[in-house]
């Protein structure tokens, strides 16, 4: 199979390209307007597989979008805006991207007879819940610029395939974590600002729930969507690892062999969802590993961001956070 991977050099993307040429005699093209997340350096290791190429484009382009897909089986479409504090300071880039981006990207898709489209969402679009866990069909009720964006564009997918029998597959994954992650998310915001000495902002009081998944059991859940998922469903992936924010930053601070003193409550983001959570009851349906338990996923994970600071520190310029 040919398989065209959009944002191939973004933090989930790059992981997904090494999954699926590791595991499968796949073809894959990644695509990628390498903007401020989407990082070459993310694929070096991947330059010499035959079975990869590069292609710079934005998924808002339709002729970069229409050339890139030709001869194309299958679309993982994981190019977005992603960080809930970006989108409170600069939403029109969330839309254009994430919105027109993808309707642009189905209508080609189309156009190009390809056979899968694999539409890679958010479980933040369903906004906040106090107990229990988000199903599939449940309403939609974003809270960010982010989240809203992302709805729109599960529904933009999801019309195409009603409308135009385009293949739509949309899943919703729960917060990732993992190599190469860019340095504005929380985990290697905290890693990286505490290797260079600093103190660790946390919202609130730090009680908002999150769950995590690494990112390597998220591609897992990608690819087996891609190959057994029925088309024009919803699946929720999940860690089934719920931390509070305060949570997670002390097990930071513990992998690196540091005190609480380096926490400091920052006033509290505006339309900070409270919790999270979704059901897989569907996906577990598919088969599949169970995801890895968070702690030792976790050191792993700061390790690699410990042994990188090479890949990292060029990337702080960047870092925008509110």
């Amino acid at each position: 199979m040919r398989i065209l991977v959009t944002g191939a050099a973004g933090f989930i993307g790059s992981n997904l390209v090494r999954h699926l040429l590791a595991t499968s005699d796949d073809e894959i093209t990644g695509y990628d307007a390498l903007t401020y997340s989407g990082n070459l350096a993310n694929l070096t290791d991947l330059e010499a597989d035959p079975r990869f190429r590069f292609v710079r484009g934005d998924i808002a382009d339709r002729v970069a979008v229409a050339d890139a897909l030709t001869g194309h089986d299958a679309v993982l479409h994981l190019a977005a805006e992603t960080h809930v504090d970006r989108s409170l300071l600069d939403p029109d880039v969330f839309v254009r991207t994430n919105c027109t981006g993808t309707n642009v990207l189905c209508d080609e898709a189309r156009r190009a007879g390809v056979e899968r489209f694999v539409h890679v969402s958010t479980d933040e679009v369903y906004g906040s819940i106090d107990v229990g866990s988000f199903h599939e069909h449940d309403p939609l009720t974003p809270s960010s610029p982010y989240s809203a964006s992302k709805a729109g564009s599960d529904l933009i997918a999801l019309s195409h395939h009603t409308s135009n029998d385009l293949p739509v597959v949309v899943t919703r994954s729960s917060n990732q974590f993992g190599p190469y992650q860019f340095p504005e998310k929380l985990i290697p915001f905290f890693v990286t600002t505490l290797l260079q000495g600093g103190n660790v902002p946390v919202y609130g009081d730090g009680l908002n729930v999150r769950d995590w998944l690494l990112v390597t059991d998220n591609c897992k859940a990608l690819d087996l969507v891609l190959r057994k998922g029925g088309v024009g469903e919803i699946y929720n992936i999940a860690g089934h690892n719920e931390r509070t924010n305060l949570e997670v930053t002390r097990a930071v601070l513990d992998c690196l062999g540091l005190d609480e003193s380096r926490i400091e409550h920052v006033e509290d983001r505006p339309g900070h969802d409270r919790r999270y959570a979704v059901s897989t009851d569907r996906l577990d349906g598919l088969g599949g590993d169970p995801p890895v338990a968070f702690e030792p996923a976790l050191e792993s994970t700061v390790e690699w961001y410990v042994d990188h600071e090479d890949w990292w520190r060029p990337l702080l310029a960047s870092v925008r956070n509110r």
